[in-house]
């Protein structure tokens, strides 16, 4: 028989690198991202109780005409809205192996106007 090999992506291996060293708990938990072809998604989850607190994706949103940019800061400002009204002020930003740039940092830049501390 065939011995398969699987190899993970670079941004998968980015990724664990990544979480070894942020946590996120009930006081200050951790803000992921996640990006596709189309969509954007972000989720503030406290991983002691392995739980999502808020999440927020522009499949929800209503902005017609907006670039994928925009609606990022948007999905941003809702997330850290979503935040506040549960008492939570300050997160670990998560960027799950992305580079910080585009879409990634204006989901935090929308947290931070929103209100959260990152």
């Amino acid at each position: 028989m065939y011995h398969v090999v699987v190899r993970k992506s670079n941004r998968d291996q980015r990724k664990v690198r990544i979480r070894k060293k942020i946590l996120g708990s009930a006081d200050i938990p951790r803000l992921s991202v996640f990006r596709s072809n189309k969509y954007d998604s972000a989720q503030i989850i406290d991983d002691k109780k392995g739980m999502t607190i808020a999440s927020a994706s522009t499949m929800s949103l209503t902005a017609k005409g907006k670039t994928k940019t925009e609606k990022a800061y948007e999905i941003g400002k809702e997330l850290a809205k979503k935040a506040l009204a549960l008492k939570v002020k300050g997160v670990v930003f998560d960027r799950s192996g992305y580079k910080y740039h585009g879409r990634v940092k204006a989901i935090a830049e929308g947290a931070r106007e929103g209100g959260l501390k990152l």
